[in-house]
């Protein structure tokens, strides 16, 4: 039986962290031990992972300045520092500092790997937690294979550090079946409130910048104003949370705009919308839009790493437009306003949705694993 290790920052609400759980609860425990370990135990998808799951952490609390400290160190002593047990294969589930701490390990009968979720677009961005891009360079190349989520989040990483190593995609784990079951719970009416002839748009995520979340509350004034009959819901909490209220409240949204805040069970509110939206200026390959589309419900995204992958060079199974404000707009505008298209692009998420069933993610990282 392999003894696996992911290490990762936490478990918190974003998609790494949930897609990770997804993946270790459905693994084969008769080959595989497998051990989660959080470099702080903070996170509400601790609670989900499996009971044969094995949890450890390093520490109880994230501590300010843990990144400085923790690159004063070099990564063979934060390796024996942190890493106390044997493990056949040693797995860095996040870029920068939990990749420093695994590429430290000094035996090299353990397999290492590493997991990319981001876009990379510059050396200097891939080597944010490490002392320099050359020891970025130096550190990755340790690692006996790399994993990235989609094939950009491939093709940025490779181009921007150069590391020369065994590249594979993998994409994020799903479980689809519980997402299905999950999503015929019932709402209660002060929580969602369902209209008839109202256009029903929802966004997920953790609330930051990044995942611009301002930008569909500008797009449903702009919408409110041409007398759409429209709601917009957003699943998420986060450091932006106190920005988008106020937007709401300075331009009057409040009938026209729900914030839902994190929710254990997000799928429920998400099938019983017409449009799901990612307007985020970066992903990896997004959870969130793999959801809407195992639900069935139709998707408008601009252009980030992964979904022409996941939605087709040319649209065929949801609406990419270019990553900026006005085309976002005339996306949504033009999925809402042509007759029969949100019917249309319902049925090619159901039909790309089961593409992204569980079975077949695990089973390709079982077979990495067993290859090392």
């Amino acid at each position: 039986m392999k003894k696996i290790l992911f290490l990762i920052h936490d478990l918190g609400q974003g998609g790494a962290e949930k897609v990770l759980v997804n993946l270790v609860n459905n693994m084969d425990y008769s080959r595989y031990d497998i051990t989660v370990m959080t470099l702080f135990d903070y996170g509400e998808n601790r609670q989900f992972l499996d009971s044969k799951v094995k949890y450890k952490t390093w520490c109880k609390k994230m501590f300010r300045g843990n990144s400085h400290i923790m690159k004063l160190l070099k990564p063979e002593s934060l390796h024996k520092w942190i890493i106390k047990e044997h493990y056949d294969v040693e797995i860095a589930y996040l870029e920068g500092p939990c990749a420093r701490i695994i590429s430290g390990c000094s035996n090299p009968s353990i397999k290492l790997v590493s997991w990319i979720h981001i876009e990379q677009h510059t050396a200097k961005k891939a080597a944010t937690s490490f002392r320099n891009i050359r020891e970025a360079r130096r550190c990755y190349g340790k690692f006996d294979k790399i994993i990235c989520v989609s094939k950009t989040v491939q093709e940025y990483f490779k181009n921007s550090l150069q590391v020369k190593a065994t590249y594979d995609v993998i994409y994020n784990t799903n479980e689809s079946e519980k997402i299905i079951r999950l999503s015929k719970e019932t709402i209660s009416k002060k929580e969602f409130l369902l209209k008839e002839h109202e256009i029903r748009i929802i966004g997920m995520g953790k609330l930051l910048t990044s995942k611009g979340f301002d930008r569909i509350l500008k797009i449903t004034k702009q919408l409110v104003s041409e007398n759409y009959v429209i709601h917009t819901y957003i699943l998420g909490d986060g450091a932006e949370k106190k920005t988008l209220e106020k937007y709401i409240s300075d331009n009057h949204l409040e009938n026209y705009v729900t914030l839902l805040g994190y929710q254990l069970n997000p799928y429920k509110y998400i099938a019983k919308c017409h449009l799901f939206v990612c307007a985020s200026y970066a992903e990896g390959f997004s959870t969130a839009t793999t959801e809407a589309l195992i639900l069935g419900v139709p998707v408008c995204t601009v252009e980030v790493s992964g979904m022409r992958e996941m939605l087709g060079e040319n649209n065929e199974y949801g609406l990419i437009v270019p990553n900026n404000d006005e085309a976002l707009y005339k996306g949504i505008k033009d999925m809402i306003d042509v007759p029969g298209k949100l019917e249309y692009y319902r049925q090619q998420a159901i039909i790309r949705g089961k593409t992204f069933k569980t079975k077949n993610t695990v089973n390709k990282v079982e077979k990495m694993l067993d290859s090392l």
